[in-house]
């Protein structure tokens, strides 16, 4: 009998769907929630329980391999640079889309639900106390373990490069740690493997649990919003990164196609973390060499935020056209400032959108009550700013490699023609 091989792709696909139909069959029940969360939470739990043992080894063998602090400088001023000039570019796009099309104009808030946004009030209360200059002087960890524990990536990619320069400095004596650390960062990605497995059931539970909490029926009346949102994320990453891929002799639909079942495995569960390590292996796969990719993602993934960003801005002129307020270009050439600096300022808090936006409109003159309307269908806009992230970060991998001068153009040409000519497989067995 022939039996049908799936990949991961369309077995993800597969639970987002069937999680689609039982979330909207059980709408409103909370048995869906009470089953199916634990199961997804375990998922979310398995990966991240990988993360940091991948960054860690992994920086440390390619800062090692490295060993230069000069070029390892050099190397993370240019992510930098390229960090911001995406993100600033994310935000004005965001602002524009929303000059345009007024998601917000119309909009009757009495017709609207209003959600509970007191956790992320509490959230923004405590880390806008701390600011920018606490998140800089943050990176440095004064108890490594203690990171490591809270999960805190900013000091914990911090003291690896240190840890791995210290490694190449020692020369022989550095080699079995060396030897170590790829080992365990092998062994990790075995593990990854295994883990992906499940991501179907994972994607089935996470969405089900969502579809029966929210109801399909709730994006109605925001559905201009929702449009919009997912409107200008295509158009972000079709046009802007695909100009910016271009400049730097490569293609954005390549990336695409490389990060295929990562894409949707990110939009699916919302989070990024679920395809941090993959990430770094395909980009490696593609034609990057290993040193700038597990640096570049592992940073971009506090500091270069395109879908985040794209989305904060509409959202704030959302609320702002909701409530008939009219901003000034002043005003928002104010906001793409405060943007800029709240969202590096808070870098890897959870439900960080959220945040940033309550951080960000109170200083602007927007009722931050306004956010209120939309956390009821943010997990739907989540989705889709996942999605942009792990894109953006991906092509930084590429654009730093290119602007190296390291990048292999054979090697990421032989990768791209070995995935067109993967086909279905077809395994002949007996019943």
């Amino acid at each position: 009998m022939k039996k049908i091989k799936f990949g991961l792709a369309t077995k993800i696909i597969i639970g987002l769907v069937l999680g689609i139909i039982v979330g909207a069959v059980f709408y409103g029940n909370p048995n869906v929630s009470t089953y199916l969360q634990p199961i997804g939470d375990i998922f979310l739990r398995l990966i991240k329980m990988i993360v940091i043992p991948i960054v860690f080894s992994c920086l440390v063998v390619g800062v090692a391999g490295v060993g230069d602090m000069k070029q390892l400088g050099k190397l993370g001023v240019k992510s930098i640079v390229y960090f911001e000039i995406m993100s600033t570019i994310a935000i004005i796009v965001g602002l524009l889309i929303a000059n345009i099309f007024h998601p917000g104009t119309g909009i009757n808030m009495n017709g609207l639900s209003k959600s509970n946004i007191s956790g992320f009030v509490n959230t923004a209360k405590t880390v806008s106390h701390n600011g920018f200059k606490d998140t800089i002087v943050g990176i440095v960890p004064d108890n490594l373990f203690t990171s490591l524990s809270n999960g805190d990536m900013l000091p914990i990619i911090f003291f690896a490069v240190i840890f791995g320069l210290g490694v190449a400095a020692i020369g022989e004596k550095g080699k079995p740690i060396l030897k170590l650390a790829e080992g365990i960062s092998e062994a990790m990605f075995w593990v990854t493997n295994q883990i992906m497995k499940t991501a179907p059931i994972g994607v089935f539970a996470l969405i089900g649990v969502t579809v029966s909490k929210f109801g399909l029926q709730s994006l109605i009346p925001l559905g201009k919003l929702v449009i919009t949102v997912y409107g200008s994320m295509i158009l972000f990453v079709i046009i802007i990164m695909g100009i910016v891929a271009k400049l730097f002799g490569n293609n954005i639909i390549h990336i695409i196609k490389v990060l295929k079942d990562e894409l949707i495995l990110a939009y699916t569960t919302s989070s990024s973390e679920t395809v941090l390590p993959r990430i770094m292996t395909k980009m490696e796969k593609y034609g990057c060499p290993s040193s700038i990719a597990s640096f570049v993602v592992p940073t971009g993934y506090s500091f270069n935020l395109d879908g985040s960003t794209l989305y904060e801005a509409i959202a704030a002129l959302f609320i702002a056209q909701m409530y008939g307020i009219h901003l000034s270009l002043f005003a928002q050439i104010n906001l793409v400032i405060v943007l800029m600096i709240t969202s590096k300022g808070i870098a890897g808090v959870p439900g960080v959108s959220f945040v940033v936006l309550l951080a960000t409109l109170g200083s602007i003159g927007i009722p931050v009550e306004g956010l209120a309307f939309i956390a009821g269908i943010d997990r739907i806009l989540d989705m889709a700013r996942t999605a942009v992230n792990v894109v953006g970060n991906s092509l930084a991998v590429v654009v730093v490699s290119k602007w190296e001068g390291i990048y292999d153009d054979e090697k990421g040409r032989k990768y791209l023609k070995s995935l067109s000519e993967q086909k279905t497989e077809y395994v002949v067995g007996q019943e």
